[in-house]
C-alpha cells in the first residue's frame, strides 16, 4: 500500500483541527510517503515562512531513519557528529528534532511520516499523531 493524497489530505486536516482545538500557535504540517517526496502540505495563517522546511526536516529524517524524529533527537545526543554529518550531507532536509511521527498502514509497513512545526515538539508531534489516526491509519 502506498500512501495516496485523499490519505495525506484528512492527515492534514486532523492534524490542523487538533492544533486549532488546543489553540496551538499557527502550524506548517507534511506528509511526505515512503521514499520521502512531499504529498502534501498545509500552512495555517499567520506561521512563519520557515513552517515548511522545518516539518519536512522533520518528516524527512523519520521516514529516512526509519524512527520518529524524537527517537533521532534522543540518538543524536549520544552521537552529535554523527547528526551533524547526516544533516550536512542531506541538504539541510534532515532535523532530529521532536515532532514528527512515522504514518503505517493496517499491515504495519511503513507509508510515510508526517511533520509538523509551529508549537513545541510535543505539541507538533501530537498533531501529527491525531492526524494520522484520523485518517484510519497506525503511528508508527
Amino acid at each position: 500500500m502506498s500512501l495516496t493524497l485523499e490519505q495525506a489530505t484528512q492527515i492534514l486536516q486532523g492534524a490542523l483541527q487538533n492544533a486549532r482545538a488546543a489553540n496551538y500557535k499557527p502550524m506548517g504540517v507534511v506528509v511526505l510517503d515512503a521514499s520521502g517526496q512531499m504529498v502534501a502540505f498545509a500552512r495555517e495563517d499567520g506561521a512563519s515562512m520557515f513552517r515548511f522546511d522545518i516539518a519536512r526536516g522533520k518528516a524527512w529524517g523519520a521516514v529516512g531513519m526509519g524512527t520518529s524524529s524524537r527517537a533521532l533527537a534522543e540518538r543524536a545526543k549520544d552521537n552529535p557528529t554523527f547528526f551533524i554529518s547526516l544533516a550536512a550531507s542531506a541538504d539541510g532536509k534532515f532535523l532530529a528534532q521532536p515532532g514528527a511521527v512515522l504514518i503505517k498502514d493496517a499491515q504495519g509497513q511503513v507509508i510515510g511520516a508526517a511533520g509538523a512545526s509551529g508549537g513545541t515538539g510535543d505539541e507538533d508531534e501530537a498533531i501529527c499523531m491525531a492526524g494520522i489516526q484520523a485518517a484510519g491509519l497506525v503511528v508508527g
